[in-house]
Protein backbone atom coordinates (compact mmCIF):
# COMPACT_ATOMS: atom_id res chain seq x y z
CA UNK A 1 0.00 0.00 0.00
CA UNK A 2 1.49 3.47 -1.21
CA UNK A 3 0.58 6.95 0.05
CA UNK A 4 0.07 10.57 -1.08
CA UNK A 5 2.03 14.22 0.24
CA UNK A 6 0.45 17.10 -1.85
CA UNK A 7 2.21 20.61 -1.12
CA UNK A 8 -0.17 23.46 -2.03
CA UNK A 9 -2.33 21.70 -4.00
CA UNK A 10 -5.88 22.97 -4.27
CA UNK A 11 -8.66 21.13 -3.95
CA UNK A 12 -10.69 22.84 -6.59
CA UNK A 13 -11.08 25.51 -9.57
CA UNK A 14 -13.07 27.53 -7.32
CA UNK A 15 -10.06 27.72 -4.62
CA UNK A 16 -8.16 29.23 -7.20
CA UNK A 17 -7.29 33.16 -6.30
CA UNK A 18 -6.50 36.44 -8.59
CA UNK A 19 -2.56 35.67 -9.27
CA UNK A 20 -0.10 37.86 -8.57
CA UNK A 21 0.66 40.71 -11.27
CA UNK A 22 3.85 39.21 -12.14
CA UNK A 23 2.76 35.87 -12.91
CA UNK A 24 -0.63 36.70 -14.91
CA UNK A 25 1.81 39.24 -17.38
CA UNK A 26 4.27 36.13 -17.28
CA UNK A 27 1.25 33.48 -18.19
CA UNK A 28 -1.41 35.25 -20.48
CA UNK A 29 -0.54 37.30 -23.92
CA UNK A 30 0.19 38.86 -25.26
CA UNK A 31 3.32 40.04 -23.40
CA UNK A 32 3.95 36.57 -21.76
CA UNK A 33 5.54 34.95 -24.99
CA UNK A 34 7.37 38.10 -25.05
CA UNK A 35 8.75 38.19 -21.62
CA UNK A 36 8.75 34.67 -21.55
CA UNK A 37 11.86 34.91 -24.21
CA UNK A 38 13.56 37.46 -22.55
CA UNK A 39 13.45 36.14 -19.35
CA UNK A 40 16.02 37.02 -16.86
CA UNK A 41 17.23 34.86 -13.89
CA UNK A 42 15.70 37.88 -11.73
CA UNK A 43 13.04 37.98 -13.61
CA UNK A 44 12.09 34.08 -12.75
CA UNK A 45 13.13 34.45 -8.99
CA UNK A 46 10.80 37.59 -8.64
CA UNK A 47 7.95 34.65 -9.96
CA UNK A 48 8.99 32.71 -7.32
CA UNK A 49 9.04 35.09 -4.55
CA UNK A 50 5.87 36.41 -5.85
CA UNK A 51 4.04 33.79 -4.18
CA UNK A 52 5.77 33.35 -1.87
CA UNK A 53 5.09 34.85 2.30
CA UNK A 54 8.95 34.97 3.51
CA UNK A 55 11.68 36.01 2.52
CA UNK A 56 12.90 33.18 0.57
CA UNK A 57 16.70 32.69 -1.35
CA UNK A 58 15.31 30.81 -5.01
CA UNK A 59 17.98 28.06 -5.37
CA UNK A 60 20.22 28.50 -8.67
CA UNK A 61 18.80 24.86 -9.96
CA UNK A 62 15.70 25.94 -9.24
CA UNK A 63 15.82 28.86 -11.92
CA UNK A 64 17.86 26.80 -14.19
CA UNK A 65 15.05 24.27 -14.34
CA UNK A 66 12.69 26.73 -15.00
CA UNK A 67 14.86 28.51 -17.10
CA UNK A 68 14.65 25.24 -19.21
CA UNK A 69 10.63 24.90 -19.40
CA UNK A 70 9.50 26.53 -22.95
CA UNK A 71 6.59 29.29 -22.69
CA UNK A 72 4.23 26.40 -24.56
CA UNK A 73 4.88 23.78 -22.28
CA UNK A 74 4.23 26.08 -18.95
CA UNK A 75 1.33 27.38 -20.37
CA UNK A 76 0.05 23.48 -21.19
CA UNK A 77 0.91 22.63 -17.83
CA UNK A 78 -1.24 25.17 -16.17
CA UNK A 79 -3.96 24.54 -18.51
CA UNK A 80 -4.17 20.83 -17.88
CA UNK A 81 -3.54 21.19 -14.14
CA UNK A 82 -6.86 23.55 -13.99
CA UNK A 83 -8.30 20.72 -16.26
CA UNK A 84 -8.05 17.84 -14.15
CA UNK A 85 -9.05 19.21 -11.00
CA UNK A 86 -12.25 21.08 -12.99
CA UNK A 87 -13.25 17.36 -14.27
CA UNK A 88 -12.53 15.52 -10.72
CA UNK A 89 -11.61 17.59 -7.05
CA UNK A 90 -8.31 16.28 -5.80
CA UNK A 91 -10.36 15.28 -2.52
CA UNK A 92 -13.00 13.03 -4.60
CA UNK A 93 -9.68 11.19 -6.64
CA UNK A 94 -7.59 10.71 -3.41
CA UNK A 95 -10.58 9.53 -1.57
CA UNK A 96 -11.16 6.65 -5.01
CA UNK A 97 -7.43 6.25 -4.26
CA UNK A 98 -8.00 5.04 -0.27
CA UNK A 99 -4.35 5.62 0.78
CA UNK A 100 -2.67 7.74 3.56
CA UNK A 101 -2.47 11.23 2.43
CA UNK A 102 -0.75 14.46 3.90
CA UNK A 103 -1.57 17.97 2.62
CA UNK A 104 0.66 20.69 3.55
CA UNK A 105 -1.17 24.53 3.18
CA UNK A 106 0.72 27.65 3.38
CA UNK A 107 -1.54 29.52 5.73
CA UNK A 108 -0.61 32.26 3.35
CA UNK A 109 -0.72 30.71 0.23
CA UNK A 110 -1.30 33.39 -2.50
CA UNK A 111 -2.24 31.32 -4.77
CA UNK A 112 -4.75 29.24 -3.43
CA UNK A 113 -7.46 30.08 -0.55
CA UNK A 114 -5.61 28.53 2.32
CA UNK A 115 -9.26 28.16 3.83
CA UNK A 116 -10.15 25.63 0.80
CA UNK A 117 -7.78 22.95 2.30
CA UNK A 118 -10.65 22.07 4.42
CA UNK A 119 -11.96 19.96 1.05
CA UNK A 120 -9.03 16.98 1.81
CA UNK A 121 -11.04 16.95 5.53
CA UNK A 122 -13.19 14.67 3.76
CA UNK A 123 -10.90 12.15 2.49
CA UNK A 124 -10.21 9.34 5.21
CA UNK A 125 -6.77 8.63 6.05
CA UNK A 126 -5.68 12.05 5.35
CA UNK A 127 -4.25 14.60 7.69
CA UNK A 128 -4.19 18.49 6.80
CA UNK A 129 -1.64 20.12 8.13
CA UNK A 130 -1.51 24.52 7.74
CA UNK A 131 2.16 26.06 8.03
CA UNK A 132 1.50 29.70 9.87
CA UNK A 133 2.60 32.79 7.66
CA UNK A 134 3.87 30.75 4.66
CA UNK A 135 2.80 31.00 1.06
CA UNK A 136 2.85 28.64 -1.94
CA UNK A 137 6.00 27.19 -1.19
CA UNK A 138 6.36 25.58 1.97
CA UNK A 139 9.72 23.55 0.39
CA UNK A 140 11.54 27.21 0.05
CA UNK A 141 9.61 29.02 3.25
CA UNK A 142 10.07 26.42 5.74
CA UNK A 143 11.95 23.75 4.94
CA UNK A 144 12.97 22.59 8.56
CA UNK A 145 8.72 22.33 9.12
CA UNK A 146 7.93 20.74 6.07
CA UNK A 147 10.64 18.29 5.33
CA UNK A 148 9.70 17.29 9.28
CA UNK A 149 6.47 17.06 8.46
CA UNK A 150 7.25 14.62 5.33
CA UNK A 151 9.63 12.36 6.93
CA UNK A 152 7.29 11.85 9.76
CA UNK A 153 4.38 10.49 7.32
CA UNK A 154 6.64 8.75 5.55
CA UNK A 155 8.05 7.35 8.81
CA UNK A 156 4.36 6.51 10.23
CA UNK A 157 2.69 6.17 6.00
CA UNK A 158 0.33 8.29 8.07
Amino acid sequence: MGSLALISSGPSPDALLPQPVLLRVLIDPPLGPLLWRVRSDAMLRRGVTAVCNRPVDVPNDLVADVRGIGYRTFRTVLRQNGAYIAERSMPARLTALDVPVLVIFGAADPRWDPSSAHHYDTVPNARVEHLPDVGHFPMLEAPEATSELLLRFAATGR
